[in-house]
Formats: C-alpha cells, structure tokens, sequence
C-alpha cells in the first residue's frame, strides 16, 4: 500500500493565503496566535452531529457557543459530553450570553458562575441584548468570569429588530470591557444575521455604519463580527483580511469558511495570489 505523506497537498494548495498554515501541524491543538478566529454557534446538535462537525472542522474552529439559552436544556450526560469533545480539540465552549442575562434577570448570577466551572466551561459571553445591564455591573461579572480562569468574550448591541449600532457608543463600551478583563468584543447580528446591528432587514450591511465603526475604534483587531450568512462573510473578510474575527457562524459553514480565509473559494480567491497587494480597511 502506497504511503501518503501527514499533508498530502502542497502548501500552496492547502493554504494558497499563506497566513492560516500551522506550520506542517495537522493537530487540532496547534493554532496560529493571532489568527482570525471562527466562533461557531450551537442552537441544539446531537451527539452524532457535534462529534462529526469537529472531526470535518474542529481544527478550524477557535469557540463553540451553546447559543441563547440552550445549555441547560440538554442532558446532563449528554451536555457533559460535548463540552469535553469541544475541549479535546482545543475548542472554547461557552454558553450563550442570553443565559447569563437570565441568570442576572432571577438574581442567580453567582449559581451561574459555580455551574459554568463545574460543568466545565472554560469561556463565557457577558450582553445585555435583552436586559438593561448597567456599566458597574457588566463589569463586575466580567471580573467575575476573569476571577474564575474563564475566557470573557462581550457582546455590543441589542436584539431588538432595527436596532442600529452607535459607534461611539461602540468605542466606549469596548474599551471599558477590554479594561475589565474581556478578550474580544462581539458586535451584535443575532443568530439570523437580519435587521439588526450592521445588517437590514435583507441582510445587507449598512456600510455607513460599518465606516463609522471603523473611524470610532481605529484599530478593530479586537472586534468579532457576527456573521451568520456567507455574503456576509466574504463582504467582512474582504473588508478587513482572512484575520479578521467572525462569530455566530452556523456549523455546516464553518468548513466552507476556512476556505474562504484561504484563498480556496472563488469569492476570497485574491487572498492566494501572492505579491498582490491587499487593500484592507483599517
């Protein structure tokens, strides 16, 4: 039997880009630091579904959210498995934000933080989509989460549809949670990607509000950008480069993803012809 070598494509096929390659790494485990990162959203996979989206894309997964207010709805076995399968990969797996803000809402926030760690979470999303959260306290449960050894990603912007973003409100609310602790900053799409934050009602961007987004924040590194739908993605990743953050992507387009960072789809394929200069928004 013929041997096949641990990558059997060329680098220049594997990664025409040149900036999503592990380094010949085939393990889960080995992700580029500073890479853009693909968080996936989970609204109710079963164990088979689960098990065979991490072994197509688990290595180009970075978080998995249980979304909304899923989590508690599962077995206990069962939800116990999945965390571990997520974590195997080298996946963050967190609950939705949703959830954390029902807990605040019936004053079980602390009993929240206890089942999160023992339930073996290792990240949390901190909103207020639904509730009004004041300043002091988003910041306390961010420390709170940091406290805990839990990755804190936040979430700007509410749920209701028409929604717009406020971009200076945007900048400051980033740079508080960021000071709290917080990795990254999520800008609201919701899980369908329609009529609210950038998107209208088709799910198109308001590229008005995008451009003011970018001029309030200067440097957007730290921001995900909710992006459910594929025009979505290729609109953000043309904007901003195959590094930039995208969130709430649905498990059947995470594979599909990679290879739009890639170069390997035709919408993104500039990002594989090298020496070609990349004109980014910053």
């Amino acid at each position: 039997m013929k041997s096949i070598p641990r990558q059997a494509w060329p680098s220049e096929l594997h990664d025409p880009s040149g900036l999503r390659h592990s380094g010949g790494s085939e393990s889960p485990f080995h992700r580029q630091a500073g890479r853009g990162q693909t968080m996936v959203i989970d609204k109710g996979l079963g164990r088979s579904a689960f098990t065979d989206l991490l072994e197509t894309a688990g290595r180009y997964i970075d978080c998995i959210k249980f979304g909304f207010g899923t989590a508690p709805l599962y077995s206990t076995e069962l939800l116990l498995s999945k965390i571990e399968l997520a974590k195997r990969c080298g996946i963050v797996v967190m609950p939705g934000g949703t959830l954390l803000e029902t807990a605040v809402q019936q004053n079980v926030a602390g009993d929240f933080f206890d089942s999160v760690c023992r339930l073996g979470f290792d990240g949390i999303e901190v909103s207020d989509g639904t509730i009004d959260l004041p300043r002091s306290r988003r910041t306390e449960l961010i420390k709170e989460g940091c406290r805990r050894g839990l990755r804190v990603v936040t979430e700007y912007g509410k749920k209701l549809s028409g929604s717009l973003i406020d971009a200076e409100e945007l900048a400051a609310t980033a740079d508080a949670d960021w000071v709290a602790g917080a990795e990254l900053v999520t800008v609201e799409a919701r899980e369908s990607g329609v009529g609210v934050g950038l998107f209208d009602e088709n799910g198109a961007c308001h590229d008005d509000a995008l451009e003011s987004v970018c001029r309030a924040m200067g440097d957007v590194s730290q921001l995900m950008w909710e992006a459910p739908l594929k025009h979505q993605q290729v609109l953000l990743l043309n904007t901003f480069g195959p590094g930039v953050h995208l969130g709430n992507i649905p498990p059947g387009e995470a594979f599909s993803l990679e290879t739009m960072r890639r170069g390997l789809r035709s919408d993104t394929f500039q990002f594989g012809i090298r020496g070609e200069a990349a004109q980014y928004m910053i």
